[in-house]
């Protein structure tokens, strides 16, 4: 294997939103099957990372409250990088990872920073492995893992989100993102929701998966939304403000609480908007563009 000690890879882990999530079963290792419409945006984390010649992991996330050991996904990847292509012994792994999207947001910001890992990983030692060797890995990590290792911008994924085909990603609108400034439990959401739904109309029978997702045509739906909105009725608030102040839709995204807007009448109204929600939430609004558009 050609090692680089010392080269260092910046790459930029992006944050996503779901499009549309339906949960059609719950299955016997204690995750659910789903229907999932996921686009990526430039909402973005960094991670610096570099080859040495001493084995072992070495991550700092510095101005977060992340940890730096084993229970964070990202060394997980490595850690399975490595074990991967049996060099957990040959050479070690210096990763430095800047956070700016929200922690347990509904975003995906550590499905993608371990994402982004495997595929520097990747570069830096030249072992080019092929895309199903880091979907393999990736689906081990997490249920969103391994959109982010694909290339798409935007996916329409079955199974537990592991089986994807593309999909014109949305267009002719920016995205308003805010986080209240609470987190969500993944585990929470999906253990007190109820696969009791039977609305017809909660189907992908008529779904965008293979159409663009332009803006207002784009149909919003979220299964969980209702179950972290009974707990956390603020999210319910912050949509009807985002949609009477010139969001054309707004839906909770994944298990929450991150609510995500789409503004389709240019910059100056989401500018606006952000403006007036910045007093509130602080640095948990951000505008944002869908990556592919």
């Amino acid at each position: 294997m050609n090692k680089e000690y010392g080269r260092e890879v910046l790459v930029h882990a992006p944050a996503k939103v779901n499009v549309y999530l339906r949960i059609t079963g719950k299955r016997s290792d204690g995750y659910h099957d789903l229907e999932t419409v996921m686009q990526k945006v430039d909402l973005c984390d960094t991670l610096q990372v570099s080859l040495t010649e001493q084995p072992g992991i070495r991550l700092s996330c510095p101005g977060s409250d992340l940890p730096e050991d084993e229970s964070n996904i990202v060394w997980k990847a490595a850690e399975s990088f490595l074990d991967t292509v049996g060099q957990s012994d040959s050479f070690g792994v210096s990763i430095i990872l800047q956070k700016t999207i929200p922690v347990a947001a509904g975003l995906g910001g550590g499905s993608s920073d371990a994402a982004s890992l495997l595929t520097a990983l990747n570069r830096l030692t030249r072992q080019a492995l092929q895309e199903r060797q880091l979907l393999d890995m990736a689906v081990k990590l997490g249920a969103d893992v391994p959109f982010f290792v694909v290339p798409h911008s935007a996916v329409f994924a079955t199974g537990i989100g592991d089986r994807m085909k593309p999909v014109a990603p949305l267009t002719g609108c920016a995205v308003l993102l805010v986080n209240p400034g609470f987190s969500v439990s993944t585990a929470w959401v999906y253990k007190n929701f109820r696969l009791t739904r039977t609305d017809k109309n909660s189907n992908l029978s008529n779904s965008p998966q293979n159409d663009t997702l332009t803006g207002s045509a784009c149909p919003l739906f979220n299964d969980l939304e209702s179950v972290t909105v009974n707990r956390y009725p603020e999210i319910a608030a912050l949509k009807e403000y985002l949609i009477d102040n010139g969001a054309s839709q707004a839906l909770m995204s994944g298990s929450g609480p991150t609510v995500f807007a789409l503004f389709e009448n240019g910059d100056e109204a989401i500018a606006r908007c952000a403006d007036q929600l910045k007093d509130k939430y602080g640095r948990g609004v951000f505008i944002t563009r869908p990556a592919g558009s």
